[in-house]
């Protein structure tokens, strides 16, 4: 498999930690959001994502776009470790967090969207984050166990790690959100989340490398 991944992409992200969950060996090929007016705007990229949006996998001879069709796709394949549940309400539950967070927040205050907000960026990305966590904290109230959804790393995880990342790296207090952060760290914690984050990967820039 070949992952075209960014060190930042919070979608990027989300696949690295499937993919290490599954013990899924990958070549990463790097593509900077922000170099060269953005690497994913160039016609060989276009070609393998008409979105021009990382994460992009090749994989069994296809190529595959957008991060929770990846990881259904690895899900279906690879079934070890499971990333859903196999009771139906806690994989309805799994997937109404993934969507909540990869529907709900975590567009609107990608990188795209932000450039159109220009000086209000921050404000902007804050208040989506916000608005987010907070419904997102009272539904984990109910589902939570240990992660997300019970004591059992899910989808769902996948998806909060990186948009807890978003939310610190624009300053959004977590004061209000208990749950949200003991989830969270204890996720950090694990093998999977440690090597597939930012900070350790191949184009991670050197002043921002653990």
């Amino acid at each position: 498999p070949i992952l075209y991944s960014y060190f930042r992409s919070s979608c990027s992200w989300r696949v690295r930690i499937a993919l290490a969950l599954k013990g899924i060996s990958y070549d990463l090929v790097p593509v900077n959001l922000i170099k060269d007016g953005g690497q994913q705007f160039s016609a060989e990229f276009k070609a393998l994502n008409p979105m021009q949006q990382v994460p992009a996998l090749k994989i069994d001879g296809i190529t595959l776009s957008q991060s929770l069709a990846i990881i259904n796709y690895l899900e279906e394949t690879h079934p070890n470790p499971r990333l859903l549940p196999q009771d139906p309400k806690k994989r309805a539950q799994v997937r109404m967090i993934a969507d909540h967070i990869v529907s709900g927040i975590q567009p609107l205050q990608n990188l795209s969207v932000l450039k159109q907000m220009g000086e209000k960026k921050m404000e902007w990305a804050q208040n989506c984050i916000t608005s987010g966590f907070q419904a997102l904290e009272q539904i984990l109230q109910h589902t939570a166990g240990r992660y997300c959804v019970g004591d059992e790393v899910s989808m769902a995880d996948l998806c909060l790690v990186p948009q807890v990342a978003n939310a610190e790296r624009f300053k959004v207090d977590m004061g209000p959100y208990p749950t949200i952060t003991r989830i969270n760290k204890a996720l950090l914690e694990l093998e999977a989340f440690k090597i597939s984050h930012p900070s350790r990967q191949p184009d991670t820039p050197a002043e921002l490398r653990a």
